[in-house]
């Protein structure tokens, strides 16, 4: 969920927003008042990622206020200045804010605003499986699944807790279900590609999470060169 704080007097602007806003359900709108220190206390306490701010404000101090943010915050919110002055815009621009909006306002500028603030900050998606027995229903976070290991017709999830789930299903089932970044390397086992730490060609050898050695077949030695070629692909540097 993405937090939004309206810092406003004038109830039509943080109605008219909050309206447009309801259309994104992500999104979580609140409201303060104008006042310094009620806001820097507000958004010390919540953590708000986007801050709609009227920036012809009398009762705020900007640098002052954007100043002690810095000072006690560990990440800037996005802020999105208001403004019924085109020339305002230069403030909000020297201030570092991410968006400027014109008053009065209305419905598409309020709405292209969030719909920048969506396409520079993508909410990832949890992506999770089922493992149901009976009417028991399991739910596995993919990314917390370090990799699957055949047992007989059963599969075994090894989770990044250290946890260990059977599932009563063939791991081909989990191979055609399971997204892009599991891979099979053995006739025993499928691995989660963001776990690795290591791939060692000469001993058939992948590590995951510098722990937990699991061995490759020639079989599979396609799949091991796409992950090795995929991982080389996001490193910073290779050093011989």
């Amino acid at each position: 969920m993405v937090r939004c704080l309206i810092i406003e007097d004038d109830k039509k602007t943080v109605e008219i927003i909050k309206t447009v806003g309801n259309e994104f359900s992500e999104i979580s709108f609140y409201e303060v008042s104008e006042d310094q220190e009620g806001a820097l206390n507000t958004i010390l306490k919540t953590k708000p990622e986007i801050v709609f701010i009227n920036l012809e404000s009398v009762k705020i101090n900007f640098l002052e206020f954007l100043f002690e943010i810095t000072q006690y915050s560990e990440t800037l919110p996005n802020f999105i200045a208001l403004a019924s002055s085109k020339e305002k815009a230069f403030d909000s621009y020297r201030y570092g804010f991410s968006d400027f909006i014109l008053k009065p306002l209305n419905e598409l500028s309020i709405r292209k605003s969030l719909l920048r603030y969506q396409k520079r900050h993508p909410i990832k998606q949890i992506e999770t499986i089922c493992l149901k027995s009976y009417k028991d229903y399991q739910y596995l976070n993919v990314d917390e699944i370090l990799y699957l290991k055949a047992d007989n017709n059963t599969t075994d999830f090894y989770m990044s807790d250290g946890t260990k789930i059977s599932a009563y299903k063939t791991l081909k089932v989990f191979e055609d279900l399971l997204p892009k970044t599991f891979l099979r390397i053995h006739k025993s086992y499928i691995i989660n590609r963001n776990c690795i730490s290591r791939i060692h060609y000469g001993k058939s050898m992948c590590i995951l999470n510098n722990e937990h050695k699991i061995p490759f077949t020639k079989t599979f030695i396609e799949n091991i060169d796409l992950i090795n070629s995929a991982l080389s692909h996001n490193t910073l540097i290779t050093l011989n």
